[in-house]
């Protein structure tokens, strides 16, 4: 009985843990931007945000509901050097969060 009840506690713990939503992104730390510019391909859809010296290429979607917010800190991070923490989505490179560094 106390098994039984041991594994239905474990159970309710696991089930109930709540999912943070980072867990389908990357994390760029302290990263800042070097370049953004329309993308060539989708334009109407898509900039293209460099990261770094050495850049990476990633996505911001015009489409996204914090498209705004979004761009708001990638400019503060172009134009004063800002640092930021940036989440990128695995497998499809877009721009999903961006998070000041503490």
């Amino acid at each position: 009985m106390k098994t039984w009840i041991l594994i239905l506690f474990l159970f309710m713990i696991t089930s109930c843990s709540g999912s943070s939503g980072s867990q389908n992104l990357t994390w760029y730390k302290n990263a800042t931007i070097s370049q953004i510019s329309e993308d060539p391909d989708k334009p109407e859809d898509f900039l293209r945000i460099s990261i770094g010296i050495s850049p990476q290429v990633f996505y911001l979607s015009k489409k996204e509901s914090t498209y705004k917010s979004l761009l708001d800190k990638l400019n503060q991070s172009l134009k004063k050097g800002k640092p930021f923490s940036i989440g990128i989505e695995n497998k499809t490179n877009i721009i999903k969060q961006i998070n000041d560094v503490k």
